[in-house]
């Protein structure tokens, strides 16, 4: 049932594009190859801290959730699960991540996963608190997601270069635009509860271009990080492509009219971009 609740196979949404990180910082920094210890870790870290971060919405939205019909019947709200067992499940979490971070450096001499895994932590439980107070709270949801990148070149590599950075604001642009997109289901909701969401505060209408806008940056720096990077040629433009094409198609599902298409727009979609772009990536740097 917790499974379910915090959707666990949404991992995909964040997992390639860590893979594709550590597997272009392995072959840009031979000193630090990647591994398959190295790539055990970064999984462990990711599916625990996706965990902590979905543990931490549901724990601090348990009361907002239970307003909105469309999440009352999530399990924190409904009583199915208790408060006790989904922060018990959290904390488990927090301390897998923290000793997958400890891993980089007992097995391979890279203090950092483990200096940063503290901040990270932190950074993931304040979504729920951010919405608030912002309606850039889509945009911090957006870099949440996007560290996965970042950090897996971190544990890779040891420091930070421009193509993660470059990396992170597509992720974070990319997230922050579909995500603009599924709050606008809620939009009833967020004015009623002071929920601050682009499409509380915008509308839904300027809310879409709202995130039509974020996905055209988002496509303009895929094409960046291509030029950027000399590993990636023919195929990783390709999955570029097939992605703004798929963003194209996204966006021309969802109106202000009509928002019987989001879970396609946001669930099966963005699953499918994340895999064309960080598969045919990988495939592009290892072709060569």
């Amino acid at each position: 049932m917790f499974a379910g609740d915090i959707k666990l196979h949404h991992t995909i949404f964040a997992m390639p594009w860590a893979l594709l990180a550590a597997v272009l910082a392995g072959r840009t920094f031979p000193r630090t190859p990647l591994t398959v210890g190295k790539i055990l870790l970064i999984l462990i870290c990711m599916v625990a801290a996706r965990t902590v971060a979905m543990s931490a919405n549901r724990l601090l939205d348990q009361r907002l959730d239970a307003r909105n019909p469309r999440t009352a019947r999530r399990p924190l709200p409904a009583g199915k699960l208790s408060r006790a067992f989904v922060g018990s499940i959290a904390a488990i979490c927090c301390l897998s991540f923290v000793a997958a971070t400890a891993g980089f450096e007992f097995l391979y001499k890279n203090p950092w996963p483990l200096l940063l895994a503290g901040p990270v932590l932190a950074y993931l439980w304040g979504y729920p608190l951010i919405k608030r107070f912002s309606g850039l709270c889509h945009y911090y949801l957006g870099a949440a997601l996007a560290l996965a990148p970042v950090c897996a070149w971190v544990a890779v590599a040891g420091r930070i270069d421009w193509p993660p950075i470059v990396m992170f604001a597509a992720v974070a642009t990319w997230t922050a635009g579909f995500d603009i997109i599924y709050a606008c289901q809620d939009y009833d909701s967020d004015i009623a509860c002071g929920v601050f969401s682009i499409p509380a505060k915008l509308g839904i209408r300027r809310a879409l271009w709202a995130s039509r806008a974020t996905h055209a940056v988002c496509a303009a720096l895929l094409v960046l990080l291509g030029c950027l990077v000399p590993q990636f040629g023919t195929l990783y433009f390709l999955g570029v492509a097939l992605a703004i094409v798929l963003l194209i198609v996204e966006q021309s599902l969802v109106r202000a009219g009509d928002l019987s298409n989001v879970n396609l727009a946001f669930f099966t979609i963005n699953g499918v971009i994340s895999l064309v772009v960080g598969g045919l990536g990988i495939l592009d740097i290892y072709w060569k």
